[in-house]
């Protein structure tokens, strides 16, 4: 296998090695978005960059993240997977060193910015390899250990991060990437990937430069009206929206009338495609906000202290990885529309259990049961809603559909990021806890009900493949 070009459906140990390469370079991404966070007063002492720089160590990261990940789905599909999932785990090895010896908050901002356009590589390139490598239910139970095992960057990232912060110092929490990057390495070994014609390394670059100048725009646009304290005049958000969006307009018309698209039109005329990435719309913003206002308002208004906020939204965690990927062997026997649509209406139920909270001495069990039922329901829904999305589009484009769909989840995540305030009302206490609750709830819901009219069971004929049936 070391010496052999990847097939395009491996078995045995060969398999089973990608795939284990594909998780730990996920892994690197997802532990550097749960881990950065409990870090940041730790690098404002030091670094003395205030509001300002917390949040571009966040946002730059994210910004560049979300910007580039179309074009990394392309680029993953016309070069090569393993080159370019190579490519991508030692550019994020490296930019993650210069994070954690950046001397100023300006040269941190730089390597962030840095850190997530490898970032914007890692997560479609080894779902794209997973696809290419596994076919039917093998997929799904593989797209279940992928999102359970990726899911432990989220139980370990704030236990470890906060730790290492207290004993080392906010420098180590970026150092710690580069392990499991280098075990990543070691997995995919010499294999090479299969022969690319001429034809299929054609790359439009216009399409790409619209893309990703858009996607920016709208990024940074969405950051700045969020933000507490914007770095730029009032109305500067808004032009950089409006301008991000008119670019996505001109991207889409011309990625039309190329001969080379950077999104192949083709993808949108599968109803599972389509339908699942209006789910995922729904369901990454409903899930963004309840990773990030109950942490918020553990700390803030019931005053636990980090670890502690943490270790309460750990059964969610826990129940992801044990239950995910029989969810994703099932999904792969059954069809994704059943757990797609009943998955979120569960985790639903859950945001809705938390907004009974009526005061913080009171909040924890109510938060604590909120947190169950939520993961049994994200458990269920998200190798489904992976497997369904990209089991609609043809293998040698699986990297641009799992970019469609992870820019999609990045973009829902930034947008419910950034109305934040405007749903807690400018303060973090009781009554806007409850709003954010129910707004979470009504999200979740949305994409159950979304995926309930628009996902379609593949038939059996396809192997369990998901897709339109």
């Amino acid at each position: 296998m070391s010496e052999a070009t990847v097939p395009a459906t491996a078995t045995g140990p060969a398999a089973q090695r990608l795939l284990w390469a594909a998780i730990l370079a996920s892994f690197v991404a997802f532990l550097d978005g749960s881990i950065v966070n409990i870090a940041l007063p730790a690098i404002d002492r030091d670094l003395h960059g205030g509001v300002v720089l917390q949040q571009w160590v966040v946002d730059g990261y994210l910004l560049t993240l979300s910007a580039l990940i179309l074009v990394a789905g392309a680029v993953s599909d016309r070069f090569g997977r393993l080159r370019v999932l190579r490519i991508a785990v030692v550019a994020f090895t490296v930019t993650s060193l210069l994070c954690a010896i950046s001397p100023t908050g300006v040269v941190l901002v730089i390597a962030r910015l840095l850190q997530g356009v490898a970032g914007a590589l890692l997560v479609p390139g080894s779902l794209s390899l997973i696809i290419a490598t596994f076919e039917g239910d093998a997929q799904g139970r593989a797209i279940g250990r992928w999102t359970a095992w990726t899911s432990v960057s989220f139980l370990v990232g704030p236990l470890v991060g906060g730790l290492l912060v207290d004993a080392v110092g906010w420098r180590s929490v970026f150092a710690l990437s580069v392990l499991p990057a280098l075990g990543a390495l070691l997995l995919l070994g010499r294999a090479r990937d299969e022969a690319r014609t001429e034809e299929a390394a054609r790359f439009d670059v216009l399409s790409a430069a619209l893309a990703a100048l858009g996607l920016a725009g709208v990024v940074t646009g969405l950051i700045q009206l969020g933000a507490e304290r914007s770095t730029l005049p009032p109305w500067a958000g808004t032009a950089l929206l409006v301008t991000g969006a008119v670019l996505l307009v001109g991207f889409v018309v011309v990625d039309r009338r190329t001969t080379a698209p950077l999104v192949p039109p083709a993808l949108f005329r599968s109803g599972n495609f389509a339908a699942g990435n209006a789910a995922t719309l729904f369901i990454y913003a409903g899930l963004n906000l309840l990773g990030f206002v109950p942490a918020l308002f553990l700390q803030q208004v019931v005053r636990l202290p980090a670890t502690a906020a943490a270790l309460v939204g750990l059964p969610s965690t826990v129940l992801m990885i044990l239950l995910s990927g029989r969810f994703g062997a099932l999904a792969g026997r059954f069809g994704p529309r059943l757990f797609m649509t009943v998955g979120p209406l569960v985790a639903a139920t859950g945001a809705v259990v938390m907004s009974f909270v009526r005061s913080p001495e009171g909040a924890v069990p109510l938060l604590v049961a909120g947190v169950v039922l939520s993961g049994i329901g994200v458990a269920a829904t998200v190798a489904p809603l992976t497997a369904a999305v990209l089991g609609a589009v043809p293998a040698s484009e699986s990297g641009i559909g799992s970019a469609v769909n992870n820019a999609v989840a990045r973009v829902a995540g930034l947008v419910a990021t950034a109305c934040v305030g405007f749903v807690l009302g400018g303060v973090v206490a009781v009554p806007g806890f409850i709003r954010a609750s129910l707004v979470t709830a009504a999200l979740l819901a949305a994409g159950g009900l979304v995926s309930l009219a628009g996902i379609r069971n593949p038939p059996r004929s396809a192997a369990g493949r998901p897709g339109d049936g």
